[in-house]
């Protein structure tokens, strides 16, 4: 473990150093696997965050889920130098291969992958039309918050800051007419009900049904 970066008070970013390392595609994920004394094993499936130009390192960014096997353990007990055992990276559907426009949806830990797509458009196409739309309950539950820039449409679902003049509420046509993105490629990551909500709000944009994908996660914003 070669670092570890507090994100939210419920999510935080382990940075590990991968021994057989090789170039993962935005998008993707890592398996990691948790070995008790007794020999049980848990495992579960994280999306990469960093871009797969950080050679030899990934950066999994993990929620912290109360009724969880593996994520308490990262939160609880993992602390830097310690090893853990992570298989990777598996290759999805969900990958973002350098096409354009984008238009990426995120609710809560959902962003994680949408962040390393960010990531690398950063360094690799600056030009490239990317834009995210992310919602999330209230102002603490904001992950990357010091990455978040003008590409960023940002809503507050309950609690928004006190000073918060943008967005709140649900995404909703509005908020993604607001990103600018009307046709290319879209990628939406949350819970089951934000997904759903999600993609047909892109349907309704004019979105080709082809052109989303889509990933589900645990409880998000």
């Amino acid at each position: 473990m070669a670092a570890i970066k507090p994100e939210t008070p419920q999510v935080k970013s382990f940075r590990l150093q991968v021994p057989m390392w090789m170039a993962h595609l935005p998008g993707q994920h890592y398996d990691v696997r948790l070995t008790a004394p007794d020999g049980y094993q848990a495992q579960r499936s994280y999306s990469i965050a960093s871009s797969p130009l950080e050679k030899g390192e990934i950066e999994l960014t993990i929620d912290r889920l109360a009724d969880g096997e593996v994520s308490p353990y990262f939160h609880d007990v993992v602390v830097e130098g310690d090893q853990v055992e992570v298989r990777g990276p598996f290759t999805s559907y969900f990958v973002w291969r350098g096409e354009a426009p984008v238009l990426l949806v995120g609710g809560g830990s959902g962003v994680v992958p949408l962040m390393c797509m960010m990531r690398h458009r950063r360094l690799t196409m600056p030009e490239l039309p990317m834009r995210l739309v992310y919602s999330v309950r209230k102002a603490d539950d904001v992950i990357y918050a010091d990455e978040l820039d003008g590409d960023t449409v940002l809503t507050f679902t309950r609690e928004p800051p006190g000073d918060w003049s943008g967005h709140t509420g649900h995404i909703d046509a509005d908020l993604i007419a607001e990103a600018g993105v009307d046709s290319g490629i879209g990628f939406v990551c949350g819970s089951n009900a934000f997904v759903e909500t999600a993609s047909q709000l892109l349907l309704d944009a004019g979105f080709d049904p082809q052109q989303i994908r889509t990933e589900r996660f645990g409880p998000t914003g």
